[in-house]
């Protein structure tokens, strides 16, 4: 049988706090970290429009696809938990389908832009990105889906 030697009290590790106790340890102390950016990113806003280059592509309503993310200014990252004083990320998905199904492009590029400029005139974002993806584009090409990408900032 093997004898097991005695490790001195001085270099043995202290038993770990039970987890209820880290976890009530960790929901009492103040905050370490400085909250240095607010953004907001929705993916896969859904809205069928009529955007095309051909009269064809536009004739018939086809699906898109936006991603969204916006840099919001601290002063709007609410203080406490509560859901009336957060900034409204559906306001944001409500906005890029209104611009989807407002007025017709013959552009993604225009589309994007449009989203942007209405995203930048109704809310206190600083900046801006949007994807708006089509699917199954008109190509010679077997193409999957096509995505443009544009970033903005206010001012």
């Amino acid at each position: 049988m093997a004898s097991r030697a005695k490790v001195p009290a001085s270099t043995r590790t202290p038993a770990k706090a039970p987890a209820s106790a880290r976890g009530r340890a960790l929901a009492d102390s103040p905050a370490v970290h400085a909250v240095t950016e607010y953004r907001i990113r929705l993916d896969g806003i859904r809205f069928r429009g009529h955007h095309g280059v051909s009269t064809s592509e536009r004739a018939l309503p086809q699906d898109f696809l936006v991603s969204l993310e916006a840099l919001l200014p601290l002063g709007v990252l609410p203080s406490g938990d509560a859901i009336a004083d957060v900034f409204n990320y559906d306001r944001l998905a409500t906005l890029v389908v209104e611009e989807g199904t407002r007025q017709q492009c013959r552009l993604l590029e225009t589309l994007a832009q449009r989203v942007i400029t209405r995203v930048l005139a109704d809310t206190p974002a600083t900046k801006v990105s949007v994807a708006v993806t089509k699917s199954r584009p008109p190509t010679r090409s077997s193409v999957d889906s096509v995505t443009v990408e544009l970033r903005a900032t206010r001012g």
